[in-house]
């Protein structure tokens, strides 16, 4: 199947959703961007997605090999200038808006998801470096992770720890050069080795002598997999040794490691910010990824819906009033095929709305920040809900062909499956959003949000449900602990459906007096109209859940879940 890239729908969330006028950049660079970006990534990438998943990364003693092709490919999203779209300017970049550079990596992730992974890790990298490195390190680092010559990694997982940071046990031993002996080992390491590049930077988290336990007592350290030379140009290695990759049920075409660090006592980084200051560093990186995966999920969820459409409109069974019938004719492969596209229309508003705000805030508005903050859980829980969903009903669509591996609608299910656990789970995600996110300001930001959805929304359904969040919002204010988590999860759910509900109502809205493509505004208001008035109501139902009490989730003990 080929690839077609969203770029009229990516506009118009651009326009009326980012609102991307007001960040700066001309129409005509927008425009060039969308449109060039589509035809690398249908180009280039698309065509390797197949080999990602049948054949690909594989581990050999001299490190992870690509699938055929894709170093070449990556080499062309170097030279393209591609990782430098959304880059500081003063390290090599081009400076445009995180925005703009949201949509460029969702054409690539559509086209293919795997191989999208590596330059998804470069933007939080070169987000960790600028904001907490030391001027040699961001002149050293910055400029080639811009382009993407060289690529960078997140090291936090360990086997003991999971998602536990505060229990690992990596190591850093001070040196007499002032830099540190690195040692031992992470694992769940996306693309923490491969072919494509001169050169991989490590950023890993790891316990200094004598520092505390938990949380408060880890440092992030830069790790290169090459020392640099005299003249800034991989030389050594650095002892950094991929022990083996993961057998994954999906994202064949990214390699997740298990590295060992210092096996021969001869790992050596250097400290990021002060010590025992990793955390603040690493959540610099991790708030950028955690958007990112939201934006996986709006990637896996269009290429799907496309395959899905596709296949149903050239599938012939049975007739319809006489003639010979394509399955697109059939009632309810169309509800599924409607709600493949709202949901992923959605997905997609609620993650650009959300990485406008890094604009905004990167820009001094301490409004946008706070509304970033409140978005950020939303986005990476219900956007990679959102991917696993549609992915699921493509198989459906497809019937029995669905579940057989050559039609590829199978490969999105499985791909989506690991983005609601990856950058914190979905449930770590509810947790922040009723902890940190709703109790560390007292509410104030949920309901301005929640007062301007309720100023704009006009369907009785949709105001009805943007009510219930402010209900659940006062509730969980008042109660304790347990029964803010226990009904956590639902209430993500219920926000996250009233803020795509408050966004797709208002493109529904300027879908109906907008000039253009009549097809696509066609498509945009009948998507927003399904929205509004299926999808929304089914989040009302979530209300009882999100307020119940914990004693139902501790009725019985840990032995009596076995019964």
């Amino acid at each position: 199947m080929s690839f077609t890239p969203a770029i009229a729908e990516q506009r118009f969330v651009l326009d009326h959703v980012a609102r991307i006028a007001e960040l700066g950049v001309e129409d005509d660079i927008v425009d060039a961007v969308l449109e060039g970006a589509g035809a690398f990534a249908a180009g280039e990438w698309a065509p390797l997605d197949r080999a990602g998943d049948t054949v690909g990364a594989k581990w050999t003693a001299d490190g992870v090999v690509m699938p055929d092709g894709y170093r070449a490919a990556y080499q062309a999203y170097v030279e393209g200038g591609w990782g430098t779209i959304g880059s500081p300017e003063a390290f090599g970049g081009q400076g445009l808006p995180f925005a703009l550079a949201t949509a460029v990596l969702e054409t690539l992730g559509t086209a293919n998801m795997g191989f999208a992974l590596c330059p998804t890790l470069n933007v939080g990298a070169i987000e960790a470096l600028a904001h907490h490195g030391t001027p040699e390190q961001q002149t050293a680092y910055l400029p080639r992770l811009a382009t993407g010559e060289w690529t960078g990694t997140m090291n936090l997982t360990e086997p003991q720890a999971g998602s536990d940071v505060g229990a690992l046990k990596a190591k850093a031993e001070p040196r007499a050069d002032g830099k540190w002996g690195i040692s031992g080992t992470k694992i769940f390491i996306s693309f923490g080795d491969h072919d494509m590049a001169d050169n991989i930077v490590h950023l890993v988290l790891a316990r200094t002598p004598d520092a505390p336990a938990g949380t408060k007592g880890i440092s992030l350290f830069l790790v290169p997999k090459f020392r640099l030379d005299a003249d800034g140009n991989p030389g050594d290695v650095n002892d950094v040794r991929v022990v083996s990759i993961e057998h994954k049920m999906g994202l064949h075409a990214s390699p997740t490691c298990v590295l060992s660090f210092g096996d021969n006592g001869d790992c050596i980084g250097e400290l990021i910010g002060p010590e025992m200051g990793g955390m603040r560093a690493m959540f610099t990186m991790m708030n950028n990824a955690r958007l990112n995966v939201g934006l996986q999920g709006v990637q896996v969820a269009e290429r799907a819906t496309q395959r899905a459409v596709a296949y149903a409109r050239d599938r012939v069974q049975g007739s319809r009033n006489g003639k010979p019938a394509t399955i697109v004719e059939f009632p309810d492969v169309r509800r599924m095929l409607m709600r493949m596209k709202a949901q992923t229309m959605a997905a997609r508003a609620l993650v650009y709305l959300a990485a406008a705000q890094v604009d905004r805030a990167n820009a001094g508005d301490a409004a946008a920040k706070a509304r970033l903050d409140l978005l950020t859980p939303l986005a990476k829980a219900h956007g990679t809900d959102i991917g696993c969903e549609v992915s699921s009903i493509g198989v459906q669509v497809h019937g029995g062909m669905g579940y057989i591996e050559e039609t590829g609608a199978a490969q999105h299910f499985r791909d989506a499956r690991i983005t609601p656990i990856y950058e914190g789970t979905n449930g770590i995600q509810a947790a922040d959003l009723v902890g940190r996110k709703l109790s560390g300001d007292g509410g104030a930001a949920l309901f301005a949000l929640i007062d301007q959805m309720r100023n704009e929304a006009q369907g009785e359904g949709l105001i009805a449900l943007i009510d219930a969040c402010a209900d659940v919002a006062r509730h969980m204010l008042e109660a304790q602990v347990d029964d803010r988590l226990a009904g956590s999860y639902p209430f993500l759910t219920m926000l996250s459906t009233a803020v795509c509900g408050w966004l797709m109502e208002a493109q529904g809205r300027i879908a109906a007096e907008a000039q253009g493509d009549s097809a696509f505004l066609a498509m945009k208001r009948a998507a927003a109209t399904f929205y509004v008035t299926q999808i929304v109501p089914e989040a009302m139902g979530m209300k009882a859940a999100a307020v119940a009490s914990a004693d139902a989730l501790y009725a019985v003990d840990a032995e009596t879940f076995a019964a």
